[in-house]
């Protein structure tokens, strides 16, 4: 798995394999399922029934598939959904082994996907790119594009050879900033520093100086987007390094062209980042200077290279909030 500075990724995140405070969960002790020789189904054997929560029955299980499918339930009038974006959506999710459903975000928040399949399992991102705002998608998933690289989704009982049903409601899409964006703020003397290449990517310079016990976060870029409150789902650019070497042990750009989505203010980040980010607006730069006690404490993530006495240094650009 990816290592990311988040203690859990949101669900459906490419490279995640835990829930982040998503709805009900199944059981992963259920038998292993069986091979579906001739148990294939289309997406026309699917029917969605409407309601507070909508449902979807199978005709026959296990529903399998082995190339993804889309289907447009319901067509929307809004604009076309673009690769990149990020799209606020209400989903039901259901296993195709059993027809159960998996998870659901009805009655409760939307949740927001960005439109790429390197940053979302591919066959969430197949089920919105080119869709029209508005439309109700219905989307049969091959277990290549769901969560068969990752060996299965346990918090929600999937296995890796499963196939999956993800309906999904198109609420709204926009296209996130590339990189902060706003009022310049003089930075402060003792701090370590960066430098920006062309698309935002950090270099940190750490200054031969003990770190800090407190926690630090002294914006670089004040930006006047919409302001971040606890539980929404930030977008960011960052790049982390170790206070004592200086080394880079995780960036964005690690993970692909665009912006990491994780949830604040719910603890499921560092204590750091779910403090430090609530309260900023979108378009801000943020140098974070964080102790262990608002990093990851005793329990730095194996292979890391962060020691459990380590400080760190980010430097983070909300380009979006959801």
């Amino acid at each position: 798995m990816r290592y990311r500075p988040v203690a859990l990724t949101a669900l459906f995140v490419a490279g995640a394999v835990v829930a982040a405070g998503c709805g009900s969960s199944k059981s992963d002790s259920k038998s292993a399922p069986k091979k579906p020789a001739a148990a294939s189904a289309s997406l026309s054997s699917v029917t969605v029934k409407s309601g507070k929560t909508p449902t979807l029955s199978l005709a026959k299980k296990p529903f399998s598939v082995t190339k993804t499918a889309v289907k447009v339930v319901t067509p929307g009038h809004g604009a076309a959904v673009k690769k990149g974006q990020s799209v606020s959506v209400n989903y039901v999710l259901v296993d195709g082994r059993d027809g159960k459903q998996a998870d659901s975000t009805y009655g409760k928040a939307t949740q927001a996907f960005p439109a790429d399949p390197t940053q979302v399992i591919p066959g969430i991102a197949k089920g919105l790119i080119d869709q029209k705002i508005g439309s109700r998608v219905l989307v049969g998933v091959a277990p290549a594009d769901g969560f068969k690289s990752q060996g299965g989704n346990q918090n929600l009982g999937i296995q890796a050879d499963d196939s999956l049903l993800i309906l999904l409601d198109i609420k709204s899409a926009h296209t996130p900033l590339a990189m902060a964006k706003g009022t310049a703020v003089p930075p402060k003397a003792g701090l370590p520093t960066a430098k920006f290449d062309s698309k935002g990517n950090a270099t940190i310079t750490v200054p031969k100086t003990p770190a800090p016990t407190k926690l630090i976060v002294q914006p670089l870029i004040k930006g006047d987007g919409a302001t971040v409150k606890k539980g929404q789902t930030v977008s960011a650019k960052y790049t982390g390094v170790i206070w004592k070497t200086g080394k880079v042990f995780d960036s964005a750009a690690t993970h692909g062209p665009n912006a990491v989505p994780f949830p604040v203010g719910a603890g499921q980040v560092i204590p750091a980042w779910d403090t430090g980010l609530v309260g900023q607006k979108v378009g801000s730069r943020l140098l974070m200077v964080v102790p262990p006690k608002y990093g990851y404490d005793t329990s730095p993530p194996a292979n890391s290279g962060i020691g459990k006495t380590d400080t760190l240094v980010f430097v983070i650009d909300i380009v979006d909030v959801n």
